[in-house]
């Protein structure tokens, strides 16, 4: 009987002048549902943030959906028996489309902003919202974009976003500064305890002749490597305005707002004097401070490193749950150093880097910042990590 009502009420709507009608295959309209996803505010005050927005034209459906600091928009190839546009729910439709069988998925806009979904022997009707409630998404602007290497961006994104700041009035400090120049691409961010920074080498990029420096904020930089992550492309397109910044990838671009204020002046912070060095194999030493890091105190999270005649030793010590050390050989022919650091940021590097291959510890003195890179004299990327010591 429901059925029957369904059908009844989508005929009624089909001769009072519904527009809209699309049929689209089921798995290339998840692929492009899924992406947005990140964007979609779950809980808002703004209900048609919630939705996204389908326009349907020539042979093609687009999607976009925003939250107003960031949009994404998208879109997939469809058969368009009447044009139109309207928004539907975002997490619903896609949770709905999971369950779908593969096939065909037809979606039509009914009276009231209601829209119908059928596929196989499913026939659902949800509740839109009008189309004239949903926000201006900016278009990608023309004449100033630059063309960048998607594999080096995806690293450079991977080995500065856990530095970035998690505390909201630090502005400044909830993204990474993305440094374009002719003949490199740069990424550094900072959480004012350490520093991540990575630079790639002998990249010609076309668009740039002088240095650019843009602030990204710490969502867009997630979505930016969810994006390329799924993208087979070699390339993207990047471009920007006085306020937003746009990133796009085949059919899909990626909009957000700048960050605004002043990074700080994070090549000021980069040890020049590290002078005492040890070179570790990166398992090792990942394996080692995640055993001592169970018994450091469990709100600091700080550890102990020793360096003296070729043995490197870490230690922690806590009065509820012990202590322990380990100690990795290592030809170390300076005077001994003892210093303190925060074992989740070490693991942090080292994880960044996969834990492969080996990793160079530098030092100036207990009070001065630490410095950890990989150590890979032939490599085109500069990897650098600079860490604040704590009083243990």
């Amino acid at each position: 009987m429901s059925t029957t009502l369904l059908q009844a009420d989508a005929a009624a709507a089909s001769t009072e002048g519904a527009a809209m009608e699309i049929t689209v295959n089921r798995k290339e309209l998840l692929n492009e549902l899924s992406a947005i996803q990140a964007v979609i505010e779950r809980k808002t005050t703004i209900p048609i943030l919630s939705n996204l927005l389908m326009e349907a034209d020539g042979d093609q459906v687009r999607i976009t959906a925003t939250d107003l600091d960031q949009a994404i928009r998208t879109s997939c190839a469809a058969k368009v028996k009447k044009s139109g546009s309207c928004t539907i729910p975002a997490r619903k439709l896609f949770d709905y489309v999971k369950l779908l069988g593969e096939g065909d998925v037809s979606i039509k806009l009914l009276e009231n902003h209601w829209v119908q979904i059928r596929s196989g022997r499913s026939n659902t009707k949800m509740v839109g919202l009008g189309r004239a409630n949903y926000p201006q998404v900016p278009e990608m602007p023309e004449g100033t974009s630059v063309t960048l290497p998607t594999a080096v961006l995806r690293k450079l994104i991977s080995h500065t976003i856990f530095a970035i700041s998690s505390e909201e009035s630090r502005y400044t400090l909830n993204g990474a500064l993305l440094i374009l120049k002719p003949e490199s691409l740069a990424m550094v961010a900072t959480d004012g305890h350490r520093l991540a920074f990575i630079e790639k080498t002998e990249e010609t990029l076309v668009g740039i002749s002088d240095e650019k420096r843009t602030l990204i904020p710490r969502k867009a930089l997630a979505e930016i490597y969810s994006l390329i992550s799924a993208s087979e492309a070699e390339t993207f397109t990047f471009a920007e305005d006085d306020q937003r910044m746009f990133f796009s990838i085949g059919h899909q671009t990626l909009s957000s707002m700048k960050l605004t204020g002043q990074f700080p002046n994070f090549e000021a912070v980069l040890p020049r004097e590290n002078n005492k060095f040890a070179i570790v194999r990166a398992a090792e030493l990942s394996s080692a401070i995640g055993r001592v890091a169970q018994f450091a105190e469990e709100r600091s999270g700080a550890i102990r490193v020793r360096l003296e005649q070729n043995e490197l030793k870490v230690s922690a010590q806590s009065s509820e749950s012990g202590e322990s050390e380990d100690s990795i050989e290592t030809p170390y022919n300076f005077d001994p150093i003892f210093v303190g650091f925060n074992s989740a940021y070490m693991l942090d590097f080292l994880k960044a880097i996969g834990n492969e291959g080996e990793v160079r510890l530098e030092f100036k003195d207990a009070q001065s910042a630490g410095q950890m890179r990989p150590e890979d004299p032939d490599s085109l990327y500069k990897y650098r990590y600079v860490l604040m010591p704590m009083r243990i």
